[in-house]
């Protein structure tokens, strides 16, 4: 009950702007002003909070402002991407300290792990920061995964990786406890983290990098599925007329709605120059910015093809909110700003239109508060969370 009570003042201080008084947190809280005094002299002493000056509200004694220490404690994020690998260190408020990005060396398990933990190390070093306080380094990585025992299960763009048992090799070469989260999963919890009014209501996240996936917010928390695989859309069919797909099916979003898939249907309607196919994760990505940037500059056939690839991540996305009957939908991940400006002119008329609660409310849709790191950012955020924030399961007793 300390530690469950302790998270609730922690995050209550967090989650305030300009600090909170003894007896504001008495009100936020509910807990008694005893028991604020002996946590909140416990979190001055340990340095997690600091008196930030007096204010007068009303009658009586002045009252001293407590306010996070943010560099009290650090966390690292870590997004496992096929093309790259995004690291950032983040302070207790959720803020960006530093940020690295390599390119994935290639897809041999032991070369990426052994980058991971060199570019973590690079991370803490050029940060200037006491390893000491680094709470953990949380990874993001494409699923499926076995959450009980930290392995990754032959995602679909990373071959080879069967089973690999991520988090225990990463923490035994870095020293440090890893968490490890689906990337989708990881980036709802930065959404939380970073938005102003992310606890409020509910949200679908899609998100959008090599692969797409998708995970939903409510009551506070995200919806992790029971074998914490929330989120696995890629054989959902959005084009029945659409090419065919692995599972046997036609049409689904790991065929249609894809960066590779979308650079494909580019290349088919002729806009790029030559024809040459991409066929690697760097060539795609490079002519999926190259698509994207003459689709701002007004090139019809390029506007042409997001469109349409808007069109179908609609269909995608209108079931889901049909199903979860969410407040909002939030896009993001690291190709979404690429496409935001096409996205979000196309996608709220259409979404409405399909809706099966318009007559009850709109469906807003807005991208991103993180940016294109919000993998990395929500896996550090991933670690700071399990710190932090109050849960009512960690007050339940083991059989």
């Amino acid at each position: 009950m300390g530690d469950f009570n302790q998270s609730v003042i922690l995050e209550a201080i967090r989650r305030s702007a300009e600090g909170l008084s003894r007896i504001e947190l008495v009100e936020a809280t509910g807990l008694s002003a005893q028991t604020i005094t002996n946590i909140t002299r416990r979190l001055l002493d340990d340095g997690f909070i600091a008196e930030a000056g007096r204010t007068i509200n009303g009658p009586g004694k002045p009252r001293v402002t407590l306010r996070l220490v943010a560099e009290s404690r650090f966390s690292v994020g870590v997004h496992l991407d096929p093309a790259v690998i995004t690291f950032v260190l983040l302070n207790m408020s959720g803020g960006v300290i530093h940020r690295l990005v390599v390119r994935t060396p290639d897809k041999d398990p032991r070369r990426i792990v052994e980058t991971m933990a060199q570019t973590i190390d690079a991370l803490i070093d050029e940060a200037g920061v006491d390893r000491a306080l680094v709470a953990g380094v949380g990874v993001a990585a494409p699923g499926p995964l076995d959450a009980q025992k930290g392995t990754v299960i032959d995602p679909p763009k990373l071959h080879g990786w069967h089973r690999v048992p991520l988090r225990s090799v990463l923490a035994a070469a870095t020293g440090f406890d890893v968490t490890l989260e689906k990337d989708t999963t990881a980036a709802a919890v930065g959404e939380l983290w970073t938005g102003t009014d992310s606890t409020e209501g509910s949200f679908l996240f899609i998100y959008l990098g090599t692969g797409l996936g998708a995970s939903a917010v409510r009551g506070g928390g995200v919806i992790t599925g029971s074998s914490h695989n929330f989120g696995e859309i890629g054989h959902i069919m959005v084009d029945p007329e659409g090419p065919a797909c692995s599972c046997g099916s036609r049409g689904c979003v790991e065929v249609v709605c894809t960066p590779q898939a979308i650079v494909e249907q580019a290349e088919t309607a002729g806009v790029f120059d030559d024809d040459r196919d991409a066929d690697d994760e760097r060539a795609v990505e490079a002519r999926f910015s190259l698509l994207c940037e003459r689709a701002g500059a007004g090139d019809s056939p390029a506007l042409a093809v997001l469109r349409r690839a808007a069109g179908h991540l609609a269909v995608l996305i209108s079931a889901l909110t049909n199903v979860l009957d969410v407040d909002r939908v939030v896009l993001g991940g690291p190709f979404w700003g690429r496409l935001a400006e096409v996205y979000l002119r196309e996608l709220p008329e259409q979404l409405n239109r399909r809706s099966a609660t318009r007559a009850v409310h709109l469906l807003p849709v807005e991208g991103t508060v993180v940016g294109d790191d919000v993998g990395a950012v929500g896996a550090a955020c991933v670690v700071l969370d399990a710190v932090l924030t109050p849960r009512a399961s960690d007050l339940y007793l083991d059989d």
